[in-house]
């Protein structure tokens, strides 16, 4: 009988190895993508967040931006490694508490690989220090960080995160955020969702602000600076907060003549969309040298130039109509982004109708007749335009036609129904173009594969409606323009 010896070291190494899972092998990186053709880039795989706190401490007068985030998220894999989408300095990263290592790659991606392999369903921490002055700051040749005279402002589609906060960049990981921010004393912070509390300290203070519903990256604001905030509540009991640039000049009376109507729209449009899906309301326009609006959640985000020829209800209602289209109910893709304009479009013809100024119908007449056969306006399909066309004029327009066609083709029961039941259907979640198809044929009881080929994917003018054949017969030239039609055309730059 001969006994084998086993040197220290190699016992070691043999209990090692029986410690590791047998699915060790199965232990990968997380995608440095969330899978949408449009954006390869953006987001990410291996995980889900469910929620963000960001704690911030910003001086405007040097645009340098220093803050932790904390976020809490549950492995979808057994995870190796994984990416956060972000731009600025990051001192340390910490998962679970441990120290892990981290790396920026790519554009806009911040590798982190934790101290030990994370399995699937695995609830997780994730601590980021970091700082910077975002304005210095580009990817892909373009900023979305914006400074004003007094401070900064991060909104824009569709990507703004990266200049202000770790994320999974994608409306597909949704998620419920903390935002606190310490500004210099006499500075305001603007956020979403409802203001919790503001606090003085040593010549800062911090503004502390929630949104409790899932909310996607991309509609996540920050805007510090000067504004005077007001606040109010709707006659259908929604708290209103709206905040204006205290530099607008000549166009400070025309935002509010219109934002101030927040409220007002918002029971409004709850006719016609259901409950609103939120906690509070509200818009901001700060002094920016952009022309576009955005449907921030909550906390609508207003360009001074939407105001610049007087009040403009219509771009109100417009970014109103897409805290139920866009913000609760968010697209899966952003191939899908028809669900989120078309119908925010749609809104505006159907407040034009309200207030007198030509009717959805008069309005569909009107774009379809502008657009020959020839223009280039019929080639781009909204129910999937592809990323250079992601935001044409016809995912809006042509986007609206649809919506028209729609209620034509299934009448206007069906169609109101659909119209109220979808945002109850997907409340705080996602879909798509073919979702939407599937339940407006569950509703109506009709087939609509021909009409959603016709008007969102063919690129081709589609052939008038029968009941519309007579009033579209005629010319561009010859068609009567609705007396609205001027203020829908000027609020085109609008997301």
């Amino acid at each position: 009988m001969h006994r084998r010896i086993i040197a220290p070291g190699a016992l070691a190494a043999a209990s090692l190895l029986l410690a590791i899972p047998a699915s060790a092998a199965s232990f990968s990186p997380g995608a440095p993508g969330i899978g949408d053709p449009y954006y390869p880039a953006y987001g990410n795989g291996g995980y889900d967040v469910s929620h963000y706190d960001l704690r911030l401490r910003y001086q405007p007068a040097t645009d340098e931006l220093e803050g932790t985030a904390t976020i809490l998220a549950r492995t979808t894999q057994d995870l190796s490694r994984f990416d956060l989408d972000f731009l600025l300095d990051v001192s340390e990263v910490r998962v679970n508490g441990a120290k892990a290592a981290f790396a920026a790659s790519g554009q806009h991606e911040l590798e982190i690989t934790p101290k030990t392999p994370l399995p699937k369903g695995t609830p997780v921490t994730v601590v980021v220090r970091y700082s910077g002055v975002p304005s210095t700051k580009s990817a892909y040749g373009f900023s979305t960080w914006h400074r004003t005279p007094d401070g900064a402002v991060a909104a824009d589609e569709p990507e703004a995160a990266w200049w202000w906060f770790p994320s999974n960049d994608h409306p597909l990981d949704k998620a419920t955020y903390d935002v606190s921010v310490a500004v210099p004393d006499g500075t305001q912070v603007i956020s979403n969702g409802t203001l919790q509390s503001t606090s003085s300290r040593l010549g800062w203070t911090r503004w502390n602000w929630r949104e409790n519903k899932p909310q996607a990256t991309y509609l996540a604001t920050l805007a510090v600076g000067g504004f005077d905030i007001t606040t109010s509540t709707s006659d259908g009991g929604v708290p209103v907060v709206n905040a204006y640039s205290k530099d607008l000049g000549d166009n400070d009376g025309a935002a509010r003549a219109s934002v101030e109507r927040t409220g007002e729209l918002v029971d409004w449009l709850s006719g016609y969309f259901g409950p609103y899906p939120f906690a509070s309301a509200g818009g901001y326009v700060p002094n920016t040298t952009t022309g576009f609006a955005l449907e921030t959640q909550t906390r609508v985000y207003y360009s001074p130039r939407q105001f610049a020829n007087g009040s403009n209800t219509s771009v109100v209602v417009h970014e109103l109509a897409h805290q139920w289209y866009g913000d609760s109910v968010s697209i899966e893709g952003w191939k899908d982004i028809w669900l989120n304009e078309g119908f925010a479009r749609y809104a505006q013809w159907l407040w034009s109708e309200h207030e007198g100024d030509g009717t959805t119908r008069e309005l569909a007449d009107y774009v379809y007749a502008a657009h020959p056969a020839d223009d280039p306006f019929w080639t781009v399909a909204p129910g999937d335009p592809g990323p250079d066309n992601q935001f044409s004029a016809a995912v809006y327009d042509r986007g609206a036609l649809a919506v028209q066609a729609l209620r034509e083709e299934v009448g206007d029961d069906a169609f109101f129904a659909i119209l109220k039941g979808w945002p109850q259907e997907h409340a705080y979640g996602n879909a798509s173009v073919a979702d939407f198809r599937a339940y407006a044929e569950r509703v109506s009881g009709t087939s609509l594969s021909a009409l959603f080929d016709t008007w969102l994917f063919e690129p081709s003018k589609p052939a008038a409606p029968a009941a519309r054949d007579a009033s579209v017969a005629r010319s561009s030239a010859a068609v009567a323009q609705p007396k609205s039609w001027k203020k829908i055309a000027a609020t085109n730059d609008v997301h």
